[in-house]
């Protein structure tokens, strides 16, 4: 082969792949958002080393353990992305499987009748009754099917409060709602007599974790992309509206819960990415990263992060860990004086102390 025949299949090459990165057909119709300035690690913020003391429970058993619920007994249950339902002992011992979903169980949460019910990411609202039948409570809403079933939280007039993460993407394809940055995701209620789910908050950004405020007077509901939180009023001269209740989160707001007397925790699973950042006002640039193979998408980093928000929005705890020695925090649960942590990577669920208010 010539010289000038190896350059002209070299810019053959050059060309089918130029022609690949810019046009060719990706699932994603990205909408561009320019971000604010992240907040510097400092303050409210500052690094420290808190979740280093995280005690491992049912290492290996479960992996990605994403939420807990407890029952009666104390017994701690946990999802695993195989789409089984750990159990274990107050302690993390004698781990047996509950129930398998076929699915990915993510929120998890018992009824007032003791029934497990779970926001499955790819089956729907379940509910798991102790014997472990599972019954399908909700597919969809107005509709519309569930893409990615995620948050859950339920009030004491037993209605269901949970989120669909995106009407677009489902669980495999995360990354691509995150990198599409559309308003795919919606807060819902499933009411147990009439059995309807309704849609009470729509338009939001990957909707994500679900918490009940104090006397069931608003329902808080993640938006990860865009790294905030949002309040809907279910009481009072307010009821119907929604507001932001935190927002320029340091990190990719995840999971958040009721301790029950003031204090929502929050997950964050990974620090903010600059890159990412930078991306998100350039939709064309977020096209050409889907092209490549998926170890150029920005993914998670190994940190551990986890907030103690008050019921106006303001950090109260602020716990770290650098190291990563309990990383990607996706579920915080606060259970008898422990929290309780669940997480994308980790193979064990996370406890330590609760810190002292």
């Amino acid at each position: 082969m010539t010289k000038k025949n190896a350059l002209a299949g070299l810019s053959g090459i050059v060309g089918l792949l130029a022609l690949y990165l810019f046009f060719w057909p990706v699932p994603v119709d990205p909408a561009a958002w320019s971000p604010p300035v992240a907040p510097k690690l400092e303050g409210v913020f500052a690094p420290n080393s808190q979740l280093s003391a995280v005690e491992r429970l049912g290492g290996g058993v479960c992996l990605a353990p994403e939420d807990m619920a407890f029952d009666a007994q104390r017994r701690i249950y946990t999802g695993c992305q195989d789409g089984r339902i750990v159990r274990m002992s107050p302690s993390g011992g004698r781990p047996e499987v509950f129930v398998d979903t076929n699915g990915r169980p993510l929120g998890l949460a018992f009824d007032a009748l003791g029934n497990l019910l779970v926001a499955d990411a790819y089956k729907g609202l379940l509910s798991v009754n102790p014997a472990g039948a599972v019954t399908v409570l909700s597919t969809q809403a107005g509709g519309v099917p569930f893409k990615l079933t995620d948050g859950m939280d339920i009030a004491s007039d037993g209605q269901v409060y949970f989120s669909d993460a995106s009407s677009k993407f489902s669980l495999d394809r995360y990354r691509l709602d995150l990198l599409e940055h559309r308003p795919n995701g919606r807060l819902l209620v499933y009411d147990p007599r009439t059995k309807e789910t309704r849609t009470i908050l729509s338009g939001l950004y990957f909707a994500n974790g679900v918490a009940i405020g104090p006397n069931g007077a608003f329902v808080l509901v993640v938006e990860t992309g865009k790294y905030r939180v949002r309040r809907l009023w279910l009481k009072g001269p307010k009821q119907g509206t929604s507001e932001v209740f935190v927002e320029n989160l340091p990190g990719l707001p995840d999971g958040i819960s009721s301790n029950g007397r003031g204090t929502f925790w929050l997950a964050l699973a990974t620090p903010r990415d600059r890159k990412l950042d930078q991306m998100l006002p350039r939709p064309f640039l977020r096209k050409v990263i889907v092209r490549l193979p998926r170890a150029f998408l920005p993914g998670p980093k190994d940190y551990g992060f986890v907030l103690g928000l008050d019921t106006a929005g303001l950090v109260v705890q602020n716990l770290q860990d650098p190291s990563g020695g309990y990383a990607q925090v996706t579920s915080v649960r606060e259970y008898q004086g422990m929290l309780y942590l669940g997480s994308l990577s980790e193979d064990a669920t996370g406890r330590l102390a609760a810190p002292s208010y």
